[in-house]
């Protein structure tokens, strides 16, 4: 078997600046290495089960509907909240998924991704939530890469036995020849090789829209006709481009963003997705919402989507076959972020929630920021405002003038 350590990015004047800076030990440097989880291919098949409520590993996305509240764990499932009075939320169980990193809801018909295949639950009992269906192998470009690592592993990976579901991070010493003597090899190598639905956050990458749900991977627009909520149709898919990240709906538009830029699609035609016009942003990794005229869209840098700095970009779309930057903001490291009236709400990672004041774009009002808190992802809803960060879910009430914390959930 083959064994290779990959290596995205290192001394490249890119990411880590300790690789020209580290003159204690001067061999050595710090990097973020993604080690593989994997499990054997039978467990992976029998992996999706309801349990009661465990502590959460690592929160991911959020996803509402109706009065449930659903926050990933990180490649491994789904846990399930009450939240009926946003005052009290309570936990009521987690699904088992392997390699889950997004749902969506219709109906009390919940999909999933477990790795290539599409899970189909029905929740409509949530005291006996059912598994019936699941579709092997639709979406073949699944796989979710971490793009804080700079070093990924996969060295002890048995591939015929074995499935690889995700990716623990960790921080180790290195020795910087070494590893730039790997990505070297790497790069040669590479060159020489030629109807009722929920509502999620701006880091979504499954979109239910009427009768169809769009699930986007790395380069693809999968397409599956839900007329039959139980029986998923896989319809062809359409190729949009490169690291395509997330998925927003308005109207008859797909919104995508991407680590290169935002790509627009026309879904008048909803099982043929078509090109409209893209804005590009150079490299960085990016979730996008729209309102009105603009699409609003966080750009991250210092990690593998390689770009230095970080930001809030303003785009118009008044003219949908030709968006055009109107402004920016500096962002520390923003994530995801939500538009409510004129309120607009953004991560900004370790540098908490921030709260503007939208009505005039050219000069964004800071309404509120709450600090010492690490977010992650946001969804205003109609009534009040969710957001997940560092294992915590918070819920905000709506001022005229900013937001309250209602309530905070510890999900460990």
């Amino acid at each position: 078997m083959k064994k290779i350590a990959f290596v995205l990015t290192l001394c490249m004047g890119v990411v880590l600046s300790s690789c020209n800076n580290d003159e204690q030990d001067g061999e050595f440097a710090d990097y973020l290495v993604a080690r593989p989880l994997t499990m054997s291919v039978l467990e992976f098949k029998n992996s999706v089960d309801i349990v009661p409520p465990v502590p959460i590993d690592e929160s991911g996305k959020i996803y509402a509907y109706e009065d449930l509240i659903f926050v990933n764990d990180k490649y491994k499932g789904v846990h399930v909240i009450d939240n009926s009075n946003p005052a009290s939320p309570q936990k009521i169980s987690f699904i088992k998924i392997a390699g889950n990193v997004d749902i969506s809801v219709k109906d009390n018909f919940l999909y999933a991704d477990s790795l290539t295949d599409l899970i189909v639950l029905d929740i409509s009992d949530l005291d006996n939530i059912q598994i019936v269906n699941r579709l092997e192998d639709v979406l073949r470009d699944n796989v979710v890469w971490p793009a804080e690592a700079q070093i990924f592993e996969w060295e002890n990976i048995d591939y015929e036995n074995e499935i690889l579901i995700g990716w623990e991070v960790v921080s180790e010493r290195r020795r910087v020849e070494e590893v730039e003597q790997r990505f070297n090899d790497l790069a040669l190598a590479e060159a020489n090789d030629a109807g009722n639905t929920g509502q999620g956050g701006s880091l979504a990458r499954f979109k239910i829209v009427g009768d169809y749900l769009y699930a986007v991977d790395s380069h693809t627009i999968n397409v599956f006709g839900i007329a039959d909520l139980a029986n998923p149709e896989d319809l062809d898919d359409v190729y949009a481009g490169f690291d395509i990240e997330t998925i927003f709906n308005r109207g008859e538009h797909l919104f995508l963003g991407s680590m290169r830029g935002m790509y627009i699609y026309d879904i008048t035609s909803p099982a043929s997705p078509t090109f409209v016009s893209e804005f590009q942003h150079g490299t960085a990794c990016d979730p996008v919402v729209v309102d009105g005229d603009y699409a609003y869209v966080t750009l991250r840098g210092g990690n593998n989507c390689g770009a230095l700095e970080s930001g809030l970009f303003i785009v118009d779309i008044s003219s949908i076959t030709a968006p055009e930057l109107k402004t920016s903001y500096p962002m520390d490291e923003p994530y995801g972020l939500g538009v409510k009236d004129e309120m607009l709400f953004v991560c900004d990672g370790a540098s908490g929630l921030k709260v503007y004041d939208k009505t005039n774009i050219d000069d964004l009002v800071l309404l509120d920021h709450f600090e010492n808190i690490i977010t992650f992802d946001v969804i205003p809803l109609q009534d009040h405002l969710l957001m997940v960060g560092d294992d915590v879910l918070y819920q905000y009430e709506y001022l005229q003038s900013g937001i309250n914390l209602l309530s905070s959930l510890d999900l460990d």
